[in-house]
């Protein structure tokens, strides 16, 4: 019978630390397994999760969780009760003892009350920020403004494209010239040059390429930062002049005629035990980046994708669309999908959020704390048998993590997930425990609570087909993926939250049909599709 120690001991501050031991049979004819778990009291965070960590931690027997879950409850409600009684008998000895000032608490108290308390709060006006997405979200869903934003969003990107299509042909003019000098140095070697003057020519070279690499991204940078500027002026007229008079009415748009994949198939699914839940599930093949570049209107007129216009209405709202880009553990965008990335969204001026490198600069400062975190719960976690050790001493992000941004400028996404992943993903015995498949449950919750409602996976963990994705590691891969998300959505429930309404599972382009229609057959006998019930009235029925 499984159970625990509730004795406590003190931290180097005399409070705070308990030590909770829990006692699990392994078998009937071994000896018991001893857990002790230090956990700081008050414990602020969910004691389910805590619980799932240990299993995984420890490699617990995962029957063993309602008991261990019970157990840490009745352990943290009664450690937590003795911390606050010992706490409030020191502060009421001190009160009596003299040792503290009734007046000044009465002064914070009151100082924090009418800091809480709306009527008598200090009423103080809106931060830049605030004013500029109110008035963005009110002006996108006014039919008559809509359609001229996003002509003035294509105008400010094609300029952009421009800028950089210029840098990039000047680069590659520029790395031509150098090779060719290159070439000639090293020929000439022990003839008309030294093996010093070639080094001082490659050193000469790079120097080169980093003041044109810096002239030119300087450019660019003072271009979008002025884009943003008059862009947020220009919405402020522009509401004050729908304010005062109606906009010139705009045609209508049609639908863009070069957006659809190849290959895609859809349902409708419901999941549940009792209160069941429907859900858009899609399958397609398609290039991932398809979800993020724009495709701009270089002729001037009016065409805008529909995709952007869902995008942009949806900007401010409780539906937001996620796609999950498989990434490495460096948060840099110097090779591989997150640099091929950053060059799509640095093609057009991010008007609401950072720039999306410097989102990624600001990640790769924190990582370093969030790292730390993890250690500091790994390294005290100690059992009198084993302790589970997987990246307890990385100094950086593992397979599995995840590291999040947010974009106003991509075609039909609104956040990113960029998952870290490495080469375990091309083997063929994947299972439910890899810490990538964990890291999809992760992604699934963090999108249930922030208002994620469309969600794009790549089903077979990979952008790109390669030679060891056969039709049998295909077919295995996306049979453990189905399942594992259909697990995971069913667990939704209980997350709270918004609900994930669109799921798409992306697989990569290139992929045959025969493969994509084994794929897409799949998903119905794993999922359960809402198919109508059809009923036939009988002569002797219709008679009456």
């Amino acid at each position: 019978m499984a159970s625990a120690n509730h004795n406590g001991h003190p931290d180097e501050n005399g409070k705070g630390i308990a030590s909770f031991q829990y006692r699990l049979p392994v078998s009937s004819t071994s000896s018991p397994r001893n857990l002790e778990v230090p956990i700081s009291i008050p414990f602020n965070e969910s004691i389910p999760e805590f619980a799932s960590r240990l299993i995984s931690t420890f490699q617990l027997p995962y029957h063993v969780k309602p008991d261990l879950l019970k157990s840490l409850n009745d352990f943290i409600e009664s450690k937590t009760l003795e911390f606050h009684d010992k706490e409030s008998q020191e502060v009421l000895e001190k009160c009596n003892d003299g040792k503290i000032d009734i007046e000044e608490i009465i002064k914070i108290w009151e100082k924090a009350f009418k800091a809480e308390t709306l009527q008598y709060v200090k009423k103080e006006g809106t931060s830049d920020s605030e004013l500029f997405s109110s008035v963005y979200h009110k002006l996108v869903h006014s039919g008559s403004a809509l359609e001229t934003i996003l002509q003035v969003e294509n105008s400010y990107a094609l300029a952009v494209a421009e800028l950089i299509s210029q840098r990039d042909i000047q680069l590659k003019s520029l790395s031509a010239w150098q090779t060719e000098e290159m070439c000639r140095a090293v020929e000439g070697v022990d003839i008309y040059s030294t093996e010093k003057d070639v080094n001082d020519l490659a050193a000469s070279h790079f120097e080169d390429q980093n003041l044109v690499h810096g002239k030119w991204n300087s450019e660019v940078d003072a271009l979008k930062e002025s884009q943003r500027k008059d862009y947020r002026e220009w919405l402020m007229k522009l509401l004050e002049e729908q304010e005062t008079a109606s906009l010139s009415h705009f045609s209508p748009l049609e639908p863009s005629k070069d957006t659809a994949p190849i290959l895609e198939e859809s349902f409708t699914i419901h999941l549940g035990s009792q209160l069941k839940q429907m859900h858009n599930i899609r399958i397609l093949s398609a290039d991932v980046f398809d979800f993020c570049a724009n495709k701009l209107d270089e002729s001037g007129g009016s065409e805008i994708q529909p995709q952007r216009l869902q995008t942009s209405l949806g900007l401010y709202s409780n539906d937001l669309c996620g796609l999950v880009l498989l990434s490495d553990a460096h948060i840099g965008s110097f090779a591989g999908p997150t640099k091929e990335f950053c060059d799509v969204s640095s093609k057009s001026t991010e008007f609401h959020f950072e720039d999306t490198e410097d989102q990624l600069e600001s990640i790769r400062n924190r990582v370093r704390e969030a790292v730390s975190w993890r250690q500091s719960f790994a390294q005290p976690l100690h059992s009198v048998d084993t302790q589970a050790k997987r990246g307890s001493g990385s100094k950086t992000l593992q397979t599995g993590d995840i590291f999040i941004t947010r974009h106003s400028n991509l075609s039909s996404v609104h956040v990113v997930f960029h998952m870290v992943v490495d080469d375990s993903l091309r083997s063929n015995d994947l299972n439910s425990r890899h810490p990538v498949v964990l890291g999809l449950r992760n992604i699934l919750k963090t999108a249930c609570c922030y208002d994620v409602t469309t969600l794009t996976i790549p089903l077979l963990l990979m952008h790109e087909m390669t030679e060891e994705m056969t039709v049998a590691w295909c077919t295995r891969r996306a049979e453990l993926i189905f399942k594992c998300v259909k697990g995971f959505m069913i667990e939704m429930t209980s997350w709270g939250g918004s609900d994930l309404k669109n799921l798409q599972f992306l697989v990569p382009k290139g992929i045959s049909e025969e493969v994509f229609s084994s794929l897409a057959s799949m998903l119905p006998s794993i999922f359960r599709i809402s198919n109508p019930l059809v009923f036939k009235a009988s002569s002797s029925a219709s008679s009456k």
